[in-house]
Protein backbone atom coordinates (compact mmCIF):
# COMPACT_ATOMS: atom_id res chain seq x y z
CA UNK A 1 0.00 0.00 0.00
CA UNK A 2 2.94 2.31 0.85
CA UNK A 3 4.14 1.68 -3.07
CA UNK A 4 0.61 2.53 -4.49
CA UNK A 5 0.53 6.14 -2.13
CA UNK A 6 4.68 6.34 -3.39
CA UNK A 7 3.40 6.19 -6.76
CA UNK A 8 0.30 8.34 -6.75
CA UNK A 9 2.90 10.58 -5.16
CA UNK A 10 4.85 11.61 -7.55
CA UNK A 11 4.55 13.29 -10.78
CA UNK A 12 5.02 9.90 -13.09
CA UNK A 13 2.53 8.11 -11.10
CA UNK A 14 -0.06 10.45 -12.07
CA UNK A 15 0.56 10.25 -15.29
CA UNK A 16 0.31 6.69 -15.36
CA UNK A 17 -2.86 7.22 -13.51
CA UNK A 18 -4.29 9.27 -15.88
CA UNK A 19 -3.37 7.64 -18.94
CA UNK A 20 -4.82 3.97 -17.19
CA UNK A 21 -8.42 6.16 -16.50
CA UNK A 22 -7.85 7.57 -20.10
CA UNK A 23 -7.91 3.95 -21.81
CA UNK A 24 -11.17 3.28 -19.37
CA UNK A 25 -12.78 6.69 -20.61
CA UNK A 26 -12.05 6.62 -24.05
CA UNK A 27 -13.14 2.95 -24.25
CA UNK A 28 -16.27 3.98 -22.61
CA UNK A 29 -16.53 7.13 -25.43
CA UNK A 30 -15.76 5.08 -28.28
CA UNK A 31 -18.34 2.37 -27.15
CA UNK A 32 -21.07 4.88 -25.99
CA UNK A 33 -21.06 6.14 -29.47
CA UNK A 34 -21.07 3.06 -31.64
CA UNK A 35 -23.48 1.57 -29.55
CA UNK A 36 -25.28 4.75 -30.56
CA UNK A 37 -25.49 3.95 -33.99
CA UNK A 38 -28.24 1.34 -33.56
CA UNK A 39 -30.44 4.73 -33.84
CA UNK A 40 -29.90 4.22 -37.53
CA UNK A 41 -31.59 0.81 -37.33
CA UNK A 42 -34.75 1.80 -36.09
CA UNK A 43 -36.93 2.47 -33.06
CA UNK A 44 -37.14 -1.31 -32.33
CA UNK A 45 -33.09 -2.11 -32.75
CA UNK A 46 -32.49 1.25 -30.65
CA UNK A 47 -34.67 0.22 -27.73
CA UNK A 48 -33.90 -3.52 -27.67
CA UNK A 49 -30.01 -2.08 -27.78
CA UNK A 50 -30.65 0.32 -24.20
CA UNK A 51 -32.81 -2.67 -22.61
CA UNK A 52 -29.92 -5.42 -23.49
CA UNK A 53 -27.32 -2.80 -21.45
CA UNK A 54 -29.87 -3.06 -18.53
CA UNK A 55 -29.86 -6.98 -18.79
CA UNK A 56 -26.16 -7.50 -19.61
CA UNK A 57 -24.96 -10.15 -17.01
CA UNK A 58 -27.93 -11.76 -16.60
CA UNK A 59 -28.42 -14.59 -14.89
CA UNK A 60 -25.10 -13.85 -12.95
CA UNK A 61 -26.13 -10.31 -11.97
CA UNK A 62 -30.10 -8.78 -11.42
CA UNK A 63 -31.36 -6.47 -14.12
CA UNK A 64 -29.20 -3.17 -13.83
CA UNK A 65 -26.29 -4.27 -11.26
CA UNK A 66 -23.58 -5.05 -13.67
CA UNK A 67 -24.41 -1.75 -15.56
CA UNK A 68 -24.37 -0.26 -12.21
CA UNK A 69 -20.86 -1.77 -11.58
CA UNK A 70 -20.00 0.08 -14.69
CA UNK A 71 -21.00 3.41 -13.94
CA UNK A 72 -19.36 2.91 -10.60
CA UNK A 73 -16.48 2.04 -12.15
CA UNK A 74 -16.44 5.19 -14.31
CA UNK A 75 -17.01 7.88 -12.17
CA UNK A 76 -14.41 6.31 -10.02
CA UNK A 77 -12.14 6.70 -13.49
CA UNK A 78 -13.32 9.93 -13.76
CA UNK A 79 -12.55 11.46 -10.50
CA UNK A 80 -8.92 9.88 -10.56
CA UNK A 81 -8.34 11.35 -13.65
CA UNK A 82 -9.27 14.80 -12.56
CA UNK A 83 -7.99 14.86 -9.25
CA UNK A 84 -4.11 13.59 -11.15
CA UNK A 85 -4.85 16.17 -13.99
CA UNK A 86 -5.60 19.09 -10.76
CA UNK A 87 -2.85 18.08 -9.09
CA UNK A 88 -0.47 17.67 -12.27
CA UNK A 89 -1.43 20.87 -13.16
CA UNK A 90 -1.00 22.73 -10.01
CA UNK A 91 2.65 21.19 -9.40
CA UNK A 92 3.35 22.30 -13.21
CA UNK A 93 2.44 25.77 -12.22
CA UNK A 94 4.27 25.39 -9.21
CA UNK A 95 7.81 24.43 -10.34
CA UNK A 96 7.52 26.69 -13.73
CA UNK A 97 9.86 29.74 -13.14
CA UNK A 98 8.62 32.46 -15.43
CA UNK A 99 6.07 32.59 -17.91
CA UNK A 100 4.79 29.20 -19.84
CA UNK A 101 6.93 27.17 -22.09
CA UNK A 102 7.01 27.17 -25.67
CA UNK A 103 4.45 24.46 -27.01
CA UNK A 104 6.41 22.15 -30.05
CA UNK A 105 4.62 20.74 -32.84
CA UNK A 106 2.15 21.64 -34.60
CA UNK A 107 -0.33 24.49 -34.37
CA UNK A 108 -3.22 21.78 -34.08
CA UNK A 109 -1.44 19.78 -31.66
CA UNK A 110 -0.20 22.84 -29.56
CA UNK A 111 -3.81 24.41 -29.51
CA UNK A 112 -5.18 20.75 -28.26
CA UNK A 113 -2.42 20.61 -25.61
CA UNK A 114 -3.41 23.85 -24.23
CA UNK A 115 -7.03 23.59 -23.78
CA UNK A 116 -6.99 20.34 -21.96
CA UNK A 117 -8.07 22.03 -18.62
CA UNK A 118 -11.28 24.27 -20.21
CA UNK A 119 -12.51 21.75 -22.56
CA UNK A 120 -11.82 18.66 -19.96
CA UNK A 121 -14.37 21.61 -17.66
CA UNK A 122 -16.52 21.35 -20.59
CA UNK A 123 -16.86 17.59 -21.17
CA UNK A 124 -17.80 17.64 -17.23
CA UNK A 125 -20.41 19.67 -17.14
CA UNK A 126 -21.53 18.44 -20.62
CA UNK A 127 -21.77 14.78 -19.11
CA UNK A 128 -23.46 15.83 -16.38
CA UNK A 129 -26.11 17.34 -18.58
CA UNK A 130 -26.46 15.06 -20.51
CA UNK A 131 -27.23 12.33 -18.10
CA UNK A 132 -29.74 13.91 -16.70
CA UNK A 133 -31.00 14.83 -20.58
CA UNK A 134 -31.42 10.87 -22.02
CA UNK A 135 -30.65 8.51 -18.94
CA UNK A 136 -32.20 10.15 -15.75
CA UNK A 137 -34.64 12.48 -17.85
CA UNK A 138 -34.83 15.01 -15.48
CA UNK A 139 -34.08 17.50 -17.82
CA UNK A 140 -35.57 15.75 -20.88
CA UNK A 141 -39.60 17.68 -21.47
CA UNK A 142 -41.01 14.67 -22.56
CA UNK A 143 -38.71 11.82 -20.92
CA UNK A 144 -40.86 8.19 -21.62
CA UNK A 145 -38.73 5.65 -19.52
CA UNK A 146 -38.05 2.37 -21.09
CA UNK A 147 -38.51 4.17 -24.36
CA UNK A 148 -34.91 5.43 -25.26
CA UNK A 149 -35.60 6.13 -29.30
CA UNK A 150 -38.35 8.65 -28.62
CA UNK A 151 -36.19 10.57 -25.54
CA UNK A 152 -33.21 9.77 -28.31
CA UNK A 153 -34.99 11.76 -31.07
CA UNK A 154 -37.71 14.28 -29.02
CA UNK A 155 -34.34 15.40 -27.42
CA UNK A 156 -32.52 16.11 -30.84
CA UNK A 157 -35.43 17.83 -31.82
CA UNK A 158 -34.51 20.99 -29.71
CA UNK A 159 -32.24 23.28 -31.89
CA UNK A 160 -30.60 24.57 -28.55
CA UNK A 161 -29.64 21.27 -27.36
CA UNK A 162 -28.35 20.17 -30.83
CA UNK A 163 -26.53 22.57 -31.52
CA UNK A 164 -24.86 22.79 -28.02
CA UNK A 165 -24.18 18.94 -28.33
CA UNK A 166 -22.38 19.53 -31.72
CA UNK A 167 -20.32 22.45 -30.21
CA UNK A 168 -19.54 20.25 -27.15
CA UNK A 169 -17.61 17.21 -30.03
CA UNK A 170 -14.87 20.21 -30.79
CA UNK A 171 -13.23 20.16 -27.02
CA UNK A 172 -14.09 16.25 -26.78
CA UNK A 173 -12.31 15.39 -30.22
CA UNK A 174 -9.30 18.06 -28.98
CA UNK A 175 -9.43 16.44 -25.54
CA UNK A 176 -9.30 12.77 -27.17
CA UNK A 177 -6.48 13.99 -29.85
CA UNK A 178 -4.03 15.23 -27.05
CA UNK A 179 -5.39 12.42 -24.75
CA UNK A 180 -4.80 9.31 -26.52
CA UNK A 181 -1.31 10.85 -27.98
CA UNK A 182 -0.11 11.41 -24.06
CA UNK A 183 -1.64 8.10 -22.82
CA UNK A 184 1.02 6.84 -25.55
CA UNK A 185 3.43 8.15 -24.58
CA UNK A 186 3.13 7.60 -21.12
CA UNK A 187 2.56 3.28 -22.07
CA UNK A 188 6.23 4.10 -23.28
CA UNK A 189 5.34 4.10 -27.50
CA UNK A 190 8.16 6.62 -28.22
CA UNK A 191 10.09 4.14 -30.28
CA UNK A 192 11.42 6.08 -33.74
CA UNK A 193 8.99 3.21 -35.42
CA UNK A 194 5.93 5.00 -33.51
CA UNK A 195 6.92 8.57 -33.00
CA UNK A 196 5.54 9.45 -37.15
CA UNK A 197 2.29 7.55 -36.49
CA UNK A 198 1.08 8.12 -33.19
CA UNK A 199 -0.27 11.94 -33.95
CA UNK A 200 -2.50 10.12 -37.32
CA UNK A 201 -3.61 7.67 -35.38
CA UNK A 202 -4.99 10.00 -32.14
CA UNK A 203 -6.70 12.30 -34.85
CA UNK A 204 -8.11 9.39 -36.48
CA UNK A 205 -9.50 8.36 -33.53
CA UNK A 206 -10.78 11.66 -32.37
CA UNK A 207 -12.38 12.39 -35.82
CA UNK A 208 -14.29 8.67 -35.88
CA UNK A 209 -15.97 10.08 -32.36
CA UNK A 210 -16.54 13.32 -33.09
CA UNK A 211 -17.97 13.05 -36.79
CA UNK A 212 -20.15 9.75 -35.34
CA UNK A 213 -21.50 11.84 -32.14
CA UNK A 214 -22.36 14.48 -34.34
CA UNK A 215 -24.24 12.99 -36.67
CA UNK A 216 -26.71 12.27 -34.25
CA UNK A 217 -28.46 15.44 -33.93
CA UNK A 218 -27.94 16.22 -37.37
CA UNK A 219 -29.85 13.13 -38.33
CA UNK A 220 -32.59 14.03 -36.17
CA UNK A 221 -33.12 17.59 -36.92
CA UNK A 222 -32.70 16.77 -40.81
CA UNK A 223 -35.85 14.09 -40.57
CA UNK A 224 -33.30 11.58 -41.65
CA UNK A 225 -34.07 10.06 -37.94
CA UNK A 226 -37.67 9.85 -36.68
CA UNK A 227 -41.28 8.49 -36.43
Amino acid sequence: MRRVFSLWDSTVGKKIMMATTGVILIGFVVGHMIGNLKVYQGADAFNHYAEGLRTVGEPFFGSGQLLWIIRIVLLAAVGIHILAAVQLVMRSRKARAIGYRKYEGDMVFSYASRTMTWGGLIILGFVVYHLMHLTFGNAHPDFVHGNAYHNFVTGFQSWPVSIAYILTMIPLGFHLYHGFWSMLQTFGATNPKMNHVRRPIAAALAGVVVLGNISFPVAVLAGLVGY
